[in-house]
């Protein structure tokens, strides 16, 4: 038999995407996880939830990691009888921080895990395309699988992605709302078509992000100026939209994290996060390691 009949716990990481100017391209996966145990059952599917989501989140074959288990068994040729889950879930939902890309590449990864040989039938590169396919975009499901600082994008049919290592001193700082946000309503705000010199300005600011986050954080503040996402979607948003004015008013990098409505801020020059109405503010690092399968979930 093909499949493992002990239980696998994997640990995945908070992310946040675009990091201002690099919109649907760059990601950081953050310290902050949700960790899940699946287990083969003899039939059905039962999900216990603790945690962000508990009582709102399904407990059957529609929930997010149950649906990325399936298509990552159906890719290995595999076909459980029933799975048994429990989430012990710490990433907020619903506030671009990527509770949606954890939940797939646990998923994904869980399914590997289960089966004997499934980390030489799919690789991290299988993997990814997989999670990107469900998801939609790489940006989100890069960092969660791999860690670090990544630079996603799509070849030939699939996805890729790069792995860079952080400076040492890039200090993440998330400031989360109250509120929810939806990635769909988010994108729906951006317009079909920019004007070049907008254009232009990105594609500059992205490349001295890269520069910025793995090298001289010092640069921070100007690399992470954005002309394509972030003013469109600011209506919608409109907290987020002050607090990041307010903390870019005072210096600080600040960038809407993924879709929003979160802010992610990069603690440099010595700045200290202070705490603000309506918001919670959990000072972060980088997560280094990604997706990782262990053997119990205590």
């Amino acid at each position: 038999m093909a499949l493992l009949l002990d239980p696998v716990v994997v640990r995945v990481p908070a992310t946040s995407a675009n990091l201002g100017p690099g919109f649907d391209a760059l990601g950081l996966a953050l310290t902050l996880y949700d960790e899940v145990e699946a287990r083969v059952s003899t039939g059905g599917v039962n999900v216990e939830v603790t945690g962000e989501g508990a009582g709102e989140l399904p407990g059957d074959e529609s929930h997010l990691v149950v649906r990325a288990m399936r298509r990552a068994f159906d890719r290995l040729g595999e076909h459980p009888a029933g799975l048994a889950l429990r989430c012990r879930n710490r990433i907020p939902q619903a506030r671009g921080l990527g509770s949606s890309s954890a939940a797939i590449v646990a998923g994904i990864v869980l399914a590997r895990a289960l089966v004997q040989d499934g980390a030489e039938r799919m690789d991290d590169a299988a993997a990814l395309t997989l999670a990107d396919e469900i998801e939609g975009h790489p940006d989100n499901v890069a960092p969660c699988l791999l860690g670090g600082f990544t630079i996603a994008w799509g070849e030939r049919g699939r996805a890729a992605a790069v792995r860079l290592e952080p400076a040492e001193d890039v200090r993440p700082v998330v400031f989360v709302p109250e509120v929810r946000g939806l990635t769909e309503e988010a994108r729906a705000a951006l317009p079909k078509t920019v004007p070049h010199a907008e254009a232009a300005f990105n594609a500059g600011r992205c490349a001295l992000l890269v520069h910025a986050l793995t090298s001289d954080p010092g640069l921070l503040f100007a690399a992470t100026e954005d002309r394509l996402h972030q003013g469109y979607r600011a209506a919608g948003m409109p907290l987020t939209a002050s607090l990041l004015a307010q903390l870019r008013g005072e210096g600080v990098a600040a960038v809407v994290s993924g879709a929003g409505p979160s802010v992610l801020a990069f603690g440099t020059g010595g700045w200290t996060p202070r705490p603000v109405p309506g918001w919670r503010v959990l000072p972060l690092d980088v997560d280094v390691t990604g997706a990782r399968v262990s053997g119990y979930l205590g």
